[in-house]
């Protein structure tokens, strides 16, 4: 049906009222013949966010109905957009078959896409993880779970507080969360994109917990781990029948249940993700963040294990070993590069096995999957290329070369899918079209049905031309001709001056003007048999296909394994080629409390700077708890902080580290308090903000947590800045007793050294050359003696008369002067002289001033003559 037609159709408007009815706050895009449409207020919005032409059709209440909409054959392109705003979008076909249907075509609303249940592959981003999160509150905290649709994870947490809740939700960027309405959310909850809200009841935990054991066909969920977490059980139930709800299919792929505990891992609050830049930059730059320098993975499902590493470090400590050996002996020869090179012919294996769990995997899916399966033996060869070595690593002897027990293991899991290759091979073409619906799907000789249907499609013109010929030789007329019209279908046309030679088995079909149309037994049986070929091929192949896709479910479990195999083959791959790459060090992870790191470099500073890095050392121990960092501005102490951290970071996900040896103690947490702005959702100033993260690290850190501090307390007075920093460094130091680096340019912090035990000094060193200011960037131990504030001030290109004017206040405050002298702009009247102390030094004269501003460099011979003149009226004024 065209778009013109749909005034005259109201049963039409019916049938889309209903299925509007069942979706009142979601985009509903009803297909219509090629297009699908919208229509009231669905259509002024669609209109306005996918900048698509508002039209009118009809008449409702007097006022024509406002009409959008798009073609079919473009529709991803749309959806893509219209999910990237947070919308979701009912989609309403046609089920029924126009041919056989009696009056109106059946409609269904068939799937929801939603901004957390998206699968297809046109709308997703192939490298990041695609969540769906549900949220339920209580009085013992929260519970978390969450789905990727497109991976077929379900997973489940529990958090104590806020604070905790803010952290996972900074962990796994959800893109689509759903919540109790009858809660009120504290401001980060409430503020998220794709926020859903849901009754309470869908959030029940003893109706959630009956609908996931019948979902996963258990008794209990005891086996899953989860028992006593009522919070997250409720989530989870929530969570599954908004899936069921919004995908309308059966999830074979969904077939259990993980729990991740916080035990398990390095925590890491929504603030030290941020300031360590993980994979966010403030500017939007990703090669500015530490996944810009380490991801460079061959397959897409890699990218999202490694990035899925990088947010959930690890602490398990025989885990993290059997990783680093894995990325040593990979490392070992270049290994690495002939298993980078096999892993290019495989696709995204994970995201392929999850459309053929959802009955949405096109052709071309199917194609790549058989291509995948097909290297997946070479993938695991590559591992071992010596048939000796692999064996005996499988069975746990050793071999000639080094190897690792989890690639052994690895290369297991992938397994051969022979069977599995060979039916694809033979129920596919080698490159099929992009849609079932073009046909040309299935590979000619899987089914002699299809073939037989193709053959009568593809030779009907050949069998025309063969019985025009026998009727014009039978009838001896040389002028009749066989042709065809869509509305009258095959016929035998003679002239009307020729219509008397007709015989007699000739039946008229259809009279025209100058000729008559027949039609034959013959020719009827023909067209009977022709006219529905093609449309009982594509039937057929759609039969086929979806027979395809039956036999693939069955093996969901194998080759789920495998994809997931082959992901962390390329994320350790990956960490192999970079560790080479970049000449990084296996770290050491030990059981004594400490970090040791040898000529330590910043991961990311170091690959984006043009100048040669300067490489450092850090030194903690049970000793040594506190460094206080002194040292000018720009002269690299953050860097220095979150090198360390970040270093402490990829050794616990298993990389190696940029540095010439690192040992490391138990770690439970990683805090940053670095840098800080207003943040004006939530009513706080930039003082605020700092406090509220200094609290967190005060009220949190433990002996085995990493504190970076950076400037507490710059953000108030001089005086109750420097008490509260001196006051945060002594708690950190004693109480907490955390390993911290705590940067400061309060020189009076110095002295905590000799007052406290495990508190040490280091500082970061510059030196003057003549008017420049040359930045070491190297730490040594001890204090900084000055902090060359006013040198970086120059450098950033202040005035000069306004750093001598700095000068001058500068030497006044240094003597204890604590009223300003007058500045080059003041009036004698309005500020007086300082009273100065007996034996305190005379302030610089105007002179003196007037000749440090001057740069000799920079003067001409006239220049220069001129400024001696002014100095020397200066000195006879």
């Amino acid at each position: 049906m065209q778009r013109d037609d749909f005034a005259q159709h109201t049963p039409m408007m019916r049938q889309y009222l209903a299925a509007k009815a069942e979706y009142p706050d979601t985009l509903l895009f009803f297909r219509m013949g090629d297009f699908y449409e919208l229509f009231y207020e669905d259509a002024r919005k669609a209109a306005r966010l996918l900048d698509i032409t508002l039209t009118q059709r009809g008449q409702s209440a007097g006022a024509p109905i406002p009409m959008a909409g798009v073609p079919v054959h473009a529709v991803e392109n749309y959806l893509a957009r219209l999910v990237r705003l947070g919308e979701s979008v009912a989609i309403c076909e046609q089920i029924g078959d126009p041919a056989t249907s009696k009056g109106m075509v059946e409609r269904k609303v068939v799937r929801v896409v939603t901004p957390g249940t998206v699968t297809d592959e046109a709308l997703l981003e192939e490298r990041r993880d695609n969540l769906l999160l549900a949220i339920a509150a209580g009085k013992s905290g929260y519970g978390l779970a969450w789905v990727d649709l497109s991976a077929g994870r379900f997973l489940l947490a529990e958090v104590a507080d806020a604070e905790a809740l803010a952290a996972e939700l900074a962990r796994l960027a959800p893109a689509e969360t759903l919540v109790g309405e009858d809660v009120a959310w504290p401001k980060l909850v409430a503020t998220l994109p794709g926020l859903r809200k849901r009754p309470p009841w869908h959030f029940d935990a003893d109706s959630a917990q009956r609908a996931l054991c019948r979902f996963f066909g258990t008794r209990d969920l005891s086996g899953y781990g989860c028992a006593g977490m009522p919070l997250a059980i409720g989530a989870a139930g929530c969570l599954l029948g908004y899936v069921e709800e919004t995908q309308k299919s059966a999830l074979p792929h969904l077939t259990g249940l993980a729990v991740e505990s916080a035990a398990e891992t390095i925590a890491m609050d929504a603030a030290t993700r941020r300031n360590l830049e993980l994979d966010t930059h403030p500017a939007g730059r990703s090669e500015y963040t530490l996944l810009g320098v380490l991801d460079r993975t061959v397959t897409p499902m890699g990218a999202r294990l490694l990035r899925r590493w990088l947010h959930r470090p690890l602490r398990a400590r025989d885990a993290l070993r059997r990783r680093h050996q894995a990325v040593g002996a990979l490392a070992e020869n270049r290994r690495h590069e002939d298993l980078r090179e096999r892993l290019r012919a495989v696709g995204d294996l994970e995201r392929i096995l999850a459309r053929v769990a959802l009955r949405s995997a096109r052709p071309r899916d199917l194609s790549t999957l058989r291509d995948g399966l097909a290297a997946a033996p070479e993938v695991a060869r590559a591992l071992f290329p010596e048939r000796e070595g692999q064996e005996a690593a499988i069975h746990g002897r050793t071999s000639r070369k080094e190897f690792s027990p989890l690639l052994a293991e690895l290369a297991e899991r992938i397994g051969e899918h022979a069977d599995t290759v060979a039916l694809l091979s033979r129920a596919l073409v080698a490159q099929p079209p992009a849609l079932l619906r073009d046909g040309g799907v299935i590979a000619e000789g899987h089914d002699a049905e299809l073939d037989e249907l193709r053959r009568l499609s593809t030779h009907a013109d050949q069998f025309l031309i063969e019985l025009e010929a026998r009727e014009k030789a039978a009838t001896g007329i040389p002028t009749l001709k066989v042709g065809y019209n869509r509305v009258h279908g095959y016929y035998i046309e003679i002239s009307k001056g020729q219509a008397d030679k007709a015989p007699a088995h000739y039946t008229r079909r259809q009279t025209i003007k100058g000729a008559e149309r027949y039609i034959t037994e013959e020719l009827k049986a023909f067209e009977d048999k022709v006219l529905s070929a093609r449309e009982r091929a594509l039937m057929r192949e759609r039969a086929l296909y979806e027979a395809l896709l039956d036999a693939l479910t069955g093996r969901l479990a194998a080759l789920k394994q495998a994809a997931a195999a082959i992901a962390e083959l390329d994320a350790l791959a990956n960490l192999a080629e970079r560790a080479e790459s970049l000449g990084w060090a296996c770290p050491e992870l030990t059981d004594a409390p400490g970090i040791l790191i040898e000529r330590g470099r910043h991961p990311v500073v170091e690959q984006v700077r043009e100048e040669p890095f300067e490489p450092n050392d850090l030194r903690l121990d049970d000793g040594r708890r506190m460094l206080v960092i002194t040292g000018p501005n720009m002269g690299g102490k953050s860097t220095y902080m979150r090198q360390a951290a970040l270093i402490v970071l990829l050794a616990h996900i298993g990389s190696y580290v940029p540095a010439a040896r690192a040992a490391i103690g138990p770690i439970d947490r990683i805090f940053t308090r670095i840098g800080a702005g207003d943040d004006l959702s939530r009513g706080q100033s930039t003082f605020m903000v700092e406090m509220s993260e200094t609290a967190n690290i005060l009220h949190n850190a433990t002996p085995q947590s990493l504190v970076l501090m950076d400037e507490v307390g710059r953000g108030t007075s001089t005086y109750d800045g420097l008490a509260l920093a001196q006051a945060c460094a002594v708690h950190l130091a004693t109480v907490n007793r955390a390993f911290t680096l705590f940067a400061t340019h309060y020189f009076e912090l110095t002295g905590l050294a000799a007052q406290y035990a495990g508190i040490a000094n280091v500082h970061l060193d510059a030196i003057e050359y003549g008017e420049q200011l040359v930045f070491m960037h190297a730490v040594k131990e001890g204090p900084a003696n000055r902090s060359f504030g006013l040198q970086v001030a120059a450098l950033a290109g202040l005035p000069k008369a306004v750093i001598a004017d700095a000068r001058r206040t500068l030497a006044a405050l240094e003597q204890g002067v604590h009223t300003l002298p007058p500045s080059r702009a003041s009036t004698p009247a309005a500020d007086p002289a300082p009273q100065l102390g007996l034996f305190a030094p005379p302030l610089p004269s105007a002179v003196e001033d007037a000749l440090r501003a001057l740069d000799p460099n920079e003067l001409s011979p006239r220049d220069a003559l001129d400024a001696l003149f002014r100095l020397r009226a200066m000195l006879d004024g």
